[in-house]
């Protein structure tokens, strides 16, 4: 008798994502579980079905080759994929469960902790200066208010599970070894839900949107993670929720770019200031004012540091730079007497006023003569 379509047993399709496996699963399994229908071998059968399937849909390598091969991916016979172990999947599984056993683990019931969440938060300069709390908001799985995360709907509807006997883990033996590893039937809870509550289905968790006020701390940085322990999704039947991290984006700033710690600021100054010195006043990125000295004869490029005027350090307390690079501007749209004054005082110059150009060009000449 041919074997029934795993996706078939569990009512999804093969487009079902893990979340989707996972809840038709507890759906089924707590319809047909031994305890709930004692003496019904159809029920029973209809068990060893549901957990099977799930088993092999439940794990992303088996899932593929079940995918691929159909059931001939686990028949030792069959083409394909072939596990080498029956029904207990590859080495990495045998061996995680083998040798937890040693150290007493096996013993433990284990508590499925919820799924860590990862959140893109907005910082412009000005925050990463100071450091703020800022709100956010996302959508996320909470304790059920109607259970209180039991999954139970009364709050008594629990009991050992009758598969695991309450330990949480079952076992098996594969020729030389016996292999122990989490009980499918109550994901390693040891103990079952007989009256699943209406309004989370016996999960202990329902999905919400939820508003949480974080800090971000001064000096933080494009890619800088903060992690919030115990602010992730809530695990199964009110289980240690995950952790939530926080990624951050820096938001680009219209006068200042960063580099690390250091402030970098590029400021415009005219041809006249550049040639006779003179100063000009910046803003800092702590909100200030700075007054930066231009020495005569300054060039487009030049830069200068203020030391200390930079952003804070994240993990000390010590502030970075600000260097300021001068952008010498070329006047444009020159009236008629700015052009004759322009030429008069060009004609002017001697090779002392333009050091740098009176040496290219006699490198240049040299360079010329030197080909004929």
């Amino acid at each position: 008798m041919s074997k029934r379509d795993y996706y078939e047993i569990l009512g999804v399709s093969k487009e079902a994502d893990a979340g989707s496996i996972k809840s038709a699963y507890r759906k089924l399994a707590m319809k047909y579980h031994p305890d709930r229908n004692a003496g019904d071998k159809t029920a029973e059968k209809n068990f060893k079905e549901i957990s099977e399937a799930y088993e092999i849909l439940s794990n992303s390598e088996k899932k593929q080759a079940y995918d691929t091969y159909g059931h001939d991916a686990f028949n030792q016979t069959g083409g394909g994929f072939s596990e080498g172990f029956g029904g207990f999947g590859g080495f990495s599984d045998i061996f995680e469960d083998f040798f937890g056993d040693f150290g007493g683990k096996g013993q433990q019931k284990r508590e499925q902790k919820g799924q860590d969440l990862k959140y893109e938060i907005d910082v412009d300069l000005r925050e990463a200066y100071v450091g703020i709390k800022k709100e956010i908001s996302f959508d996320t799985l909470v304790r059920c208010d109607s259970c209180h995360g039991s999954g139970s709907e009364k709050g008594n509807g629990l009991k050992n599970c009758g598969i695991c006997g309450g330990s949480g883990r079952t076992r098996a033996s594969q020729g030389f070894f016996t292999v122990e590893r989490t009980c499918s039937a109550c994901g390693g809870a040891g103990q079952v839900i007989t009256d699943p509550c209406g309004t989370c289905s016996g999960e202990g968790r329902t999905r919400k949107n939820r508003k949480l006020e974080v800090n971000i701390p001064a000096g933080v940085e494009d890619g800088s993670r903060i992690r919030l322990s115990g602010e992730g999704a809530v695990g199964p039947n009110g289980a240690t929720p995950g952790d939530l991290y926080l990624f951050v984006s820096m938001v680009d700033h219209p006068i200042f770019q960063r580099d690390s710690v250091n402030i970098h600021c590029n400021v415009p100054i005219s041809i006249v200031d550049a040639s006779l010195g003179g100063s000009v006043e910046v803003p800092t990125v702590s909100g200030g004012k700075a007054k930066v000295k231009i020495p005569a004869g300054s060039q487009n490029g030049d830069q200068f540091r203020l030391n200390g005027k930079g952003m804070p350090s994240l993990r000390s307390t010590s502030f970075g730079d600000m260097i300021i690079s001068l952008l010498v501007e070329i006047p444009k749209n020159l009236s008629e007497n700015q052009k004759r004054l322009l030429k008069e005082f060009n004609n002017e110059l001697t090779q002392s006023n333009n050091p740098e150009s009176s040496g290219f060009f006699s490198k240049v000449k040299d360079f010329w003569d030197g080909l004929t």
